[in-house]
């Protein structure tokens, strides 16, 4: 099995959620510029998306997107995902706000927009955090075990670090917490991050 991914990027959410559930995987760095990878083939032979994360599983089939992924993850180790006669379905419900709330509100900071576009982002950034630090319901998003949406959150905390986004002192506080755990650095080390 091997993940693709692209230091610092949404990607390293799996990147985590693999070493959460202790799956052996390999891994490589992917140049999304240039669509290659670290041994120098052709991205768009992994993912035809072009982005990453890409999860190639020993069948030789291919995963992609964050949420498909984690969701594999937690197939592989419940231990992941909230229990409960809703838990699949809340985490799911989760992940997908991260998603399309949370990440894709980040565009305008990839993208080179302009301050105002910046500022607009951010402060729709914040609002959609505040949401989830409210949502939280111990330490982790579900409780006091972390899920792999709370891997997903602590990457979307990163990026606020990085663009200056105000984060809510209960993500702030997660976000330690996140980084004090061995398969968050462990990852974050695969990906020069530490």
């Amino acid at each position: 099995m091997k993940l693709y991914f692209t230091p610092g990027a949404c990607s390293l959410a799996d990147h985590i959620a693999l070493h959460e559930a202790g799956i052996a995987f390999d891994h490589e760095k992917v140049d999304l510029r240039a669509h290659r990878t670290e041994s120098g083939g052709d991205y768009y032979a992994v993912n035809p998306k072009g982005y990453v994360p890409a999860l190639v599983l020993d069948s030789g089939e291919v995963l992609s997107e964050n949420i498909a992924i984690l969701d594999w993850i937690t197939h592989q180790n419940a231990a992941l995902k909230p229990g409960g006669a809703l838990g699949h379905t809340r985490h799911l419900e989760a992940l997908a706000f991260i998603s399309t709330e949370v990440h894709k509100s980040f565009k305008p900071f990839f993208a080179g927009a302009g301050e105002e576009d910046k500022a607009k982002a951010a402060a729709l950034i914040g609002r959609r955090l505040d949401y989830l630090a409210g949502a939280m319901a111990g330490d982790f998003l579900f409780g006091d075990q972390v899920s792999a949406a709370d891997c997903y959150l602590f990457v979307m905390l990163t990026w606020a670090d990085k663009f200056g986004v105000a984060v809510p002192e209960r993500l702030a506080a997660f976000k330690q917490r996140m980084m004090a755990r061995e398969a968050v650095r462990t990852a974050m080390t695969h990906e020069g991050l530490v």
